[in-house]
């Protein structure tokens, strides 16, 4: 069900607002009313606010049918955020790629981890961030250390291409520098800070992710392994040639991996200090020092 683009009738605001968030509840989505308006703001370039405040405003029939596809897309579980091609995370907002994961709520907890161990924001931290997407760790740190640099490592070249055009648009391209590669290897040099997003998502879980994951999200940024957890033996390896004395480290878990990863850096010689939880209680951030 959708509102079509039939434009026999006359069509506002508020009309479709209407019919396309009940479109929406009845495919079961979560405050359909909040989506809707967002999604009508952007096909019309209104805010939020605007779009609430005019229901009588007519939509031309160009309009109309743009706000149709975008929904028709939504209800086929495409993320709107994919929709849109951009998220806002840590009160900044992220260009999205077909290379890049779709940044979560959940993953500011690994920001916060940070901020909570290195209060002072005027030192000029070192700070890498392995396996980068779309900058979003990273470029969120380096707002909040206007002093720092940073270096983003991914292996895919997409995501380096989305993250360095971010950077440019938080006006953050000069602090900071995006490379292809695979996690650490041959690189050189020491870090303050080291944030990691690697993926943890077990390959026989997969399948039964959401659509607006599954389908969207790229694979090799969910996929694990077997039990989820290849990319940590790796990355703790690396710690010890990339961290100087009391570096930190702060990586994203799945919500059943804090014994697993905390044994893993343990046996790297690094001292964990804690793990932190999301704002639904879950164990979402590691966070360790050499």
């Amino acid at each position: 069900m959708s509102i079509g683009t039939d434009v026999s009738e006359p069509a506002t605001i508020g009309s479709v607002l209407g019919a396309a968030a009940a479109a929406l509840a009845a495919a079961g989505f979560d405050e359909p009313q909040r989506q809707t308006r967002r999604l009508i703001a952007t096909a019309l370039g209104l805010s939020a606010a605007e779009v609430f405040a005019h229901p009588e405003r007519s939509l031309a029939t160009a309009e109309h049918q743009r706000i149709a596809a975008m929904l028709d897309r939504m209800l086929t579980r495409e993320p709107l955020t994919r929709i849109l091609g951009r998220r806002e995370f840590w009160g900044l907002e992220f260009s999205l790629s077909a290379d890049t994961l779709d940044p979560r709520p959940e993953t500011e907890t690994v920001v916060e981890a940070v901020l909570a161990r290195r209060p002072d924001r005027c030192l000029a931290y070192r700070i890498l961030d392995l396996g980068t997407g779309t900058g979003c760790l990273l470029l969120a740190l380096l707002a909040e250390f206007p002093k720092a640099s940073g270096l983003g490592i991914d292996i895919a070249p997409g995501a380096v291409v989305t993250a360095r055009h971010n950077a440019e648009a938080l006006g953050l391209g000069d602090r900071v520098r995006f490379v292809v590669g695979d996690w650490s290897a041959a690189l050189a040099g020491r870090f303050d800070i080291v944030v990691a997003n690697p993926p943890y998502i077990a390959s026989g879980a997969i399948p039964d992710l959401p659509p607006e994951v599954r389908a969207y999200d790229p694979h090799r940024a969910l996929d694990g392994g077997a039990d989820g957890l290849t990319a940590y033996p790796v990355i703790s390896a690396a710690l010890p040639r990339l961290l100087p004395p009391d570096g930190l480290f702060a990586a994203e878990i799945g919500a059943n991996q804090a014994k697993a990863v905390t044994e893993l850096l343990a046996g790297a010689g690094l001292a964990v200090e804690t793990v932190v939880p999301d704002l639904a209680g879950l164990p979402r951030c590691v966070v360790a020092r050499l």
